[in-house]
């Protein structure tokens, strides 16, 4: 049977809707298989551990942008013997530490630490170098084998030689790139410098930054 004009069209119509519907489910459903891949990689989040130093509260804030983005159980590094509360006091004994190699004993515990598969480890640079505590943290545990991910704040002098020694300390575990900003210089009476603006500029970097690592 001939089909007149307005048939034709109506029946072309008809045709391209059912085309249409038919594209829309197939996107949902890539959708939801992404969907699903990510929820995989939360589940992995529980394979992560972020560890780290903090005095003036700067190294805290990056640390808990981290467990934000990726999860993971946050670990404080405490001393069973803390530094003195006076500055120069601190700047004193960890020269003295950093020249005899002595490493401080940790209050802090970490159970069960083969659990995780990747550590990041997080400290300021004190006098351009790793802080004695994270050097009792890394040597105290063995990390072989797991992905180690430095981060660092510091008071606008760079991370020294803080990750080569990180990289020294876990010679038989992958270190992945790290990430470090301008915190407080306590010297200066600058404390918690990451907050507002800074805050949200940090957060952005430390999304670029965990996504350059796959992490989210």
């Amino acid at each position: 049977m001939k089909l007149t004009a307005p048939l034709s069209h109506l029946l072309l119509a008809f045709l391209f809707l059912v085309s249409a519907c038919s594209s829309t489910q197939t996107e949902r459903i890539d959708a939801e298989t992404s969907t699903d891949a990510e929820t995989d990689t939360d589940v992995a989040a529980g394979k992560i551990l972020i560890v780290y130093l903090s005095r003036t509260k700067n190294t805290k804030a990056v640390a808990e942008m981290i467990q934000k983005n990726v999860g993971g159980k946050l670990v404080a590094i405490e001393l069973e013997k803390p530094y003195p509360e006076n500055y120069q006091a601190t700047v004193a004994q960890v020269a003295s530490e950093n020249q005899s190699g002595y490493l401080p004993p940790l209050k802090t515990k970490i159970d069960s630490i083969g659990q995780y598969d990747v550590v990041f480890v997080g400290f300021p640079t004190w006098g351009m170098q790793l802080p004695p505590p994270m050097k009792s943290f890394l040597k105290q545990y063995d990390l072989s084998g797991k992905t180690i991910i430095p981060f660092n704040t510091n008071g606008g002098y760079g991370i020294g030689s803080t990750f080569e020694t990180v990289r020294q300390l876990c010679p038989n575990s992958k270190i992945s790139e790290g990430y470090s900003t301008r915190g407080g210089l306590e010297r200066d009476g600058q404390l918690l410098m990451i907050k507002d603006d800074k805050a949200r500029q940090t957060e952005d970097e430390i999304k670029q930054w965990l996504g350059s690592l796959k992490m989210i």
